[in-house]
This record gives C-alpha cells, structure tokens and sequence, in this order.
C-alpha cells in the first residue's frame, strides 16, 4: 500500500501556525494544499475584502513553496474532482460557521461521502466553536455578559504546533490567482507573516493602554488584527495563550482586548443559533419601527452622503471616507456612523450592514450584522433605541483636538484643534468647501424617538 494521501481545504484559515487542521492532514500522509475561489463567496475584485482575500492566498502560497492548488467553482464540484486526480482519501478543514457555511459544506461532504472520502473536520475560526458554550440549563446565552464569563471559564486549548514536516503532493494543475482591483491598505496587517508582526508589536507595547486608546480613532491604538482574523492568517488562540503567558489577560489593556474577543465569539454564536439573523432582526421587540423609505428621492440623496462622507457632520464623514479609501474603519466610529444612519437617517440597518460589508476588509457577516443590530436595538445586548449617539459630541469626546477629523476630511484642514467639529462655528469654517449638515441632529432624534415609542406601543416587550 502506498502513502495515505489528504486534501487540506484551506477556508478561513490561511496560515501555517496553529491550524490544528493542517496538522492533522500532514500527520496522516501526503497533503495537497487546496483553495477553492468559490463565485458565491468571492465576489468583485473591487471589494477590499475581496482584495485582502487574495492577498492571503497568495501569500500562503509563498510559504508553501508555489505549491498550493488553486481552483475556481462549486466546492462541491471541485473537492471530489481534485480528490479523484489526487487519489485523496481524504479532505481536512476547519469547520466553518457561518449559514452559507454550514450549508456548503453539508452539501461538499455528502458529495464526498457519495464516493468514499472522508471528511474530518477539526477547529474553527474561533477559539471556542460555536454552540459550544451553553447556560447551566443547556440553552443558548443571549446576553454578553454571562457568556463572556462561561467562554473564559471554558477555556481555549493551546496553539497546535506548526507541522514539523509537510509532505506536499505534486503533479495537480492549479489556475492563476486573480489580480484584485483595488488597493489594499498599508495599515492593514493581512497576511500570515504581517498578522504576526503585527501582533508582536501589539504586545510589545500597544497592549498595555489598549483599554484607553482603543476608543480615539487619531491614535494607533488597536492592533489593526479584525482583517487578519477574519481570513484566519492567525487565531484568537493564538492571541490569548499570548497574552496569558504575559499575565495580560486579567488586568489592564491586555483584559479588554480578551473582552473584545470574545465579542467576536459571541456574535458567531449568536448566528450559529439564529442563521436569519444575518439579516434580519434578532428580536421582534421594535418589528413595527416605522423606517423611512429608501426609494424616496430625498431619503436616497442622504443616503448617499451618509455612504459618501458629505453628510456635514465632520466625525461621521470622516469614518465613512476612511472606510473608503482604506477599506477599514475604527469602531467606535463605526458604532457612530451607523447610528446616524439608523436614528438619523431612520433606514433599516440591514442597508448600513450591506455597505459595510462591501467596503470593509474584516467584513464578518456574524460581527458585522449583530454590531449593527446592537445600534439598532434589535439584537442581544442592544443598546436601547432611545441611546442615540450625537455625532458631534461623539466627535468632541474621542477626537478632541480634531485630528481623525482632518486626517480624512481635507475640506476641514484649515480648522485647528476642536473646531474641526464645528465648521459652522467658525468664521471661515467652509472656506474649504465642506458640505452644511444635511439634517437638524436634534430634529431627527426626536423623530427616531417617536417612532421607537409608537413601535413599542404596538408591541410590547416581552411580545413575539
């Protein structure tokens, strides 16, 4: 009998240390490195996700010596067909969660399981799976607070060793990788190699004021890491048994970095339990909110200046053009972004999410559509609807002197210190051609305010 050989289907997962799938594969014989650009996934190259995808891959294929296999179509066209030219007895992977996810691969195994290949399935993008951590009754949680508290009584294994010796297949064809077309930002660390540089200097010397720098969107004081999470170039394993070996995940900036993961882990739960609520409202509680219609022509040009910066509210187009020029926004900009769409712009939030979702290079379906519906109050652990962020003094308190501002908004650059915030204070504040606000803040919240109090005349908490 000659050497056992596997498929090693690469997801989201790109990377080479700590992926406990591959290691499996390279302990059960010859492995054949495979990607799969799926059309259902991919999308346009101009997206940055798309782009950062890409920049992924071919990165892994770097480290693989040019030796990973790229194919293009269904997987579950492409995964028998590859293990039929390879002789694979076998495919590898980290189980996916998301719905598109689990379907796909329901779909992928029984086509392999049809002709006798086996599936095996190890880890997942998160450091503890989905549906894994439960309350004492064995249901769900729907709140943040007591899952975080059982994720980390729950526990994370340790990082699985880089495979010590990768035996690789040879002789499978393998298409070009497409070009994206459209830049990536340099900030953003995306490959294996840069997540990991990237985070080395996160704990070198970032992670011990992250809890106070994490919210001023002029400072680097994240670790820029969601993009890189998001492809899996590395693991949240990898970043807690860090910080543990620091002794940083109890105190100080290295404990909030470990509550913001697990942020990340919970919204993925939450989907794994409620697949519809990718796009649609967890809670039924405002399913009456009266929501202004997109299709209306004024509604549409607000629209637009929301997604395209000139709204004359300086914080929020400054976050709205960081995310289009560098495919990544700061979160506590994003929270206020989306709330202006939401309670000022009063349109659904699944319209903000969208946007997101094609502009950003992290763009996760499971963090991205439930920190919408935290905004929208629609979702677990939402913040009330009647908490509705004021763009401006958001801007005074996270931004005080006006850099992030100035940063993104050129229009603005003249204005010193906090009057960026405020142009129409200032003698010659649109001396620059900033656009005037296209709505009254104040108006517009009490709008949002009576339609929350006439949703929740209609139906009343605890309804469903």
């Amino acid at each position: 009998m000659g050497p056992v050989t596997e498929v090693m289907w690469f997801r989201r997962d790109l990377r080479l240390h700590d992926n406990p799938a591959l290691l499996a594969a390279s302990e059960s014989g010859t492995v054949v490195p495979l990607v799969v650009l799926d059309p259902a996934l991919l999308g346009a190259r101009t997206r940055p996700r798309v782009a950062a995808y890409l920049a992924a891959v071919a990165a892994l294929d770097d480290a693989l010596d040019g030796r990973l296999v790229v194919r293009s179509g269904s997987p579950r066209a492409v995964l028998p067909a590859v293990c039929a030219e390879s002789g694979a007895r076998g495919v590898h992977l980290s189980c996916e969660t998301t719905p598109y996810g689990v379907r796909r691969d329901a779909r992928v195994a029984a086509a392999l399981a049809s002709r006798g290949i086996a599936w095996h399935a190890t880890g997942s993008p998160y450091a503890v799976g989905p549906g894994r951590v439960r309350t004492r009754t064995g249901t769900p949680f729907s709140v943040f607070t007591p899952f975080s508290r059982a994720w980390r009584e729950h526990g994370a294994p340790g990082p699985a060793p880089r495979p010590a010796r990768l035996d690789i297949a040879h002789g499978l064809a393998s298409e070009p990788l497409p070009r994206a077309e459209v830049a990536l930002d340099p900030q953003t660390p995306v490959t294996e190699d840069e997540a990991r540089t990237a985070w080395r200097a996160f704990l070198g010397g970032k992670a011990a004021a992250y809890g106070r720098a994490r919210d001023r969107p002029a400072q680097a004081g994240t670790s820029r890491l969601s993009t890189a999470l998001k492809l899996g170039t590395i693991h949240p394993r990898t970043l807690l048994s860090d910080l543990a070996a620091r002794g940083l995940t109890d105190t100080g900036g290295g404990a909030r970095f470990v509550t913001e993961l697990a942020w990340r882990e919970f919204y993925a739960d939450v989907l794994w339990h409620h697949p519809a609520s990718a796009w649609r409202d967890l809670r039924p509680a405002l399913a009456t909110m009266s929501y202004a219609d997109p299709s209306d022509p004024v509604v549409a040009e607000r629209f637009s200046a929301w997604r395209e910066g000139r709204t004359g509210f300086p914080f929020v187009d400054a976050g709205m053009r960081q995310l289009r020029t560098e495919g990544w926004m700061h979160n506590r900009v994003r929270m206020v972004t989306a709330s202006f769409l939401v309670k000022d712009l009063h349109l659904w939030w699944p319209l903000g999410a969208r946007h997101f979702l094609d502009q950003l290079s992290d763009g996760d379906v499971a963090s991205n559509s439930h920190g919408w519906q935290w905004v929208a109050g629609t979702g677990t652990d939402a913040a009330p609807y009647f908490r509705i962020f004021n763009p401006v003094s958001q801007g005074l308190r996270f931004d005080p002197d006006g850099a992030y501002v100035r940063r993104y908004v050129p229009e603005l650059a003249h204005l010193s210190g906090a009057a960026a915030h405020q142009p129409w204070t200032a003698t010659e504040g649109y001396a620059g051609g900033y656009p005037t606000p296209i709505l009254d803040h104040a108006a517009e919240r009490a709008d949002a305010l009576d339609r929350y109090a006439a949703a929740r005349h209609t139906h009343p908490a605890g309804a469903s």
